[in-house]
C-alpha cells in the first residue's frame, strides 16, 4: 500500500507505518509476515520462465528477493522518494554494490574525504585491488574541488549527507549539479540523517545508501543495508561512459539495462550483482528493520533533542577543546544543517578531550550507562574512541581528513532520560581529568 495507491498524500509518519504493505493475502495478517523460505513454487513452467526473464514480477529465490524483504525495500524507497529499493546484508554491502553497479576495471570514483573509516578502507584498499580507484576531493565544501578531481574515467560522485564522526554536512545540491555537469550520478550515504531529517533525492542526489543496521532498525538487533534508486539519472545519455548499462549483458540473455527505464540501476543491482555476489539479507533481519522503521520519526526526534543538549553540555566544559556537531552554532556546517536538516543534525557527535589519547580511553572506560560498542543508531547511548577502534586502520593523513584526533570520543546519543545521560558523561569527564589536571566540570557543565 503506498500513498499513490491510497489516493492520499500521506505524511512521512504515516508512510513509515503503511508504505509497501497490505494485509497478507493468504491469512489476513496485519503485521508483516516473515517468509522464512529459501525458494518459491512456480504455478507452471510458463510462470517460471516469465520470472527468470523479468517479464513477470514475483519471487524466485530468497538470495534475490523475498516478500518480507520486498515490503521493507518499498517502504524505504517511499520514505526517500525513490522509484525502487534493494535491501542487502549490510551497509558495507550496500556501498560495495552501489559502486560496482556503475564502475568497472580502470574506472574511478570521486569521493568526499569526510567518510566513515570502513568506507575509506573499502575505497582505498579493497576496491583498488579490483581496478576501481578513488580520488578524494581536496575541499569537499567547494564544488569546484569536485569538478577538478573528475576525469573521463570517473563514474560516480560519493559522499555522506552527515559525515561520521566529523558531522560535516554535504552541500548536496551543489555537488549534484557538478556531478551532472560532468555526466555522472551522485550517490550519498544517508545513514546518520535518515530520510526523516534529510531526503537527498529532493536535493539532486541520484542514489541513496543506508546502513539499515543503524537508525532504520534502531534497536541494535539486526544487520542490513539499503540502496534507493532515485530513477533520475539517464544511463543512456552517455553510452561510452556507461557501457554496462548500454550493451547486452551475456549473463542475462543479452538484457540491456537501460531498456528497463527509471529502475535500471536498482534492477541491475538486484538481478546481476546481488545474484552473483550474494550479500542477501535474511528474512528475519528484514522483518526487524521493518519494525524499526515504523517508529523512526518518534525515535529520531528524541535522539536529536538529547543530542543537542549533550553537545551544549560538552561545549561548556573546560576539558573539551571542540565539539563536532552540526547542530551547534559554532559548527562550520551549522548554516548548511539549517538548510538541509531543519529538524536536526542527527544524534552522532564527537568531541576532543584536551588530555589526548589516554584521556579518551579513560573517559570511555568510566561510563556506566553508555555502551562501548562499534555501532551507532541504537536506542541506547553508545560511545567509542575512534582512534583506537573504528579508524585505527587509517594513516595520519586519512585520520586528519576524517577529523579523528587522538583524544576524540564519538557519542551516539540514545533516547534515555537526558539527565541520566549527562550524569554518566560527568563520570567520564571526572576520569579524564586526571590526565589534564582540569576540573571535571565548569559552571555550565555542572
Amino acid at each position: 500500500m503506498s500513498n499513490e495507491t491510497a489516493g492520499t498524500a500521506w505524511s512521512f509518519e504515516t508512510l513509515q507505518v503503511h508504505a509497501g504493505q497490505t494485509p497478507d493475502a493468504a491469512t489476513g495478517a496485519r503485521a508483516l509476515p516473515i517468509y522464512q523460505t529459501t525458494s518459491f513454487v512456480f504455478e507452471d513452467a510458463a510462470q517460471a520462465a516469465g520470472r527468470f526473464s523479468l517479464a513477470e514480477a514475483g519471487p524466485i529465490y530468497t538470495r534475490i528477493t523475498n516478500p518480507t524483504q520486498e515490503t521493507v525495500e518499498n517502504r524505504i524507497a517511499a520514505l526517500e522518494g525513490g522509484v525502487g529499493g534493494l535491501l542487502v546484508a549490510s551497509g558495507q554491502a550496500a556501498t560495495t554494490l552501489t559502486i560496482l553497479n556503475i564502475a568497472e576495471v580502470g574506472d574511478n570514483i570521486v569521493a568526499s574525504p569526510n567518510l566513515y573509516g570502513g568506507t575509506v578502507n573499502l575505497l582505498v584498499h579493497t576496491l583498488s585491488k579490483y581496478g576501481v580507484t578513488t580520488k578524494f576531493v581536496e575541499d569537499p565544501d567547494d564544488p569546484e574541488s569536485w569538478r577538478a578531481a573528475a576525469d573521463e574515467r570517473t563514474k560516480l560522485f560519493f559522499g555522506e549527507t552527515i559525515a561520521n564522526p566529523k558531522s560535516a554536512i554535504l552541500d548536496i545540491e551543489a555537488v549534484a549539479a557538478v556531478a551532472h555537469e560532468v555526466g555522472v550520478p551522485l550517490a550519498v550515504d544517508n545513514t546518520i540523517a535518515t530520510p526523516y531529517l534529510i531526503q537527498p533525492l529532493k536535493h539532486g542526489a541520484d542514489i541513496v545508501i543506508h546502513s539499515a543496521t543503524k537508525y532504520l532498525g534502531g534497536h541494535g538487533t539486526s544487520i542490513a543495508g539499503a540502496i534507493v534508486d532515485g530513477g533520475t539519472f539517464d544511463w543512456s545519455a552517455s553510452p561510452e561512459r556507461f557501457p554496462n548499462y548500454n550493451t547486452p549483458d551475456p549473463s542475462y540473455n543479452g538484457l540491456v539495462y537501460k531498456d528497463l527505464g527509471a529502475q535500471a540501476f536498482i534492477l541491475k543491482a538486484r538481478v546481476q550483482l546481488l545474484r552473483d555476489m550474494g550479500p542477501a539479507v535474511s528474512p528475519l533481519n528484514a522483518f526487524l528493520i521493518g519494525q524499526g522503521i515504523e517508529t523512526l520519526s518518534l525515535r529520531v526526534e528524541r535522539h536529536v533533542a538529547n543530542a543537542r543538549k549533550v553537545a551544549e553540555f560538552l561545549e561548556g566544559n573546560d576539558q573539551v577543546s571542540r565539539v563536532a556537531y552540526a547542530g551547534l552554532p559554532s559548527s562550520p556546517w551549522y548554516e548548511r544543517a539549517q538548510r538541509y536538516a531543519p529538524r536536526g543534525a542527527g544524534a552522532v557527535l564527537a568531541f576532543e578531550l584536551t588530555g589526548g589519547y589516554a584521556a579518551g580511553l579513560a573517559f570511555v572506560d568510566a561510563l556506566k550507562l553508555h555502551s562501548n560498542v562499534a555501532n551507532i543508531g541504537d536506542v541506547r547511548s553508545l560511545v567509542i574512541h575512534p582512534a583506537s577502534t573504528t579508524h585505527s586502520q587509517l594513516n595520519p593523513e586519512e585520520l586528519e581528513a576524517a577529523g579523528v584526533s587522538a583524544g576524540l570520543v564519538r557519542l551516539a546519543v540514545g533516547i534515555e532520560n537526558i539527565e541520566d545521560i549527562l550524569a554518566d558523561l560527568r563520570l567520564g569527564l571526572e576520569a579524564a581529568a586526571s590526565f589534564t589536571g582540569t576540573p571535571a566540570t565548569t559552571e555550565a557543565g555542572a
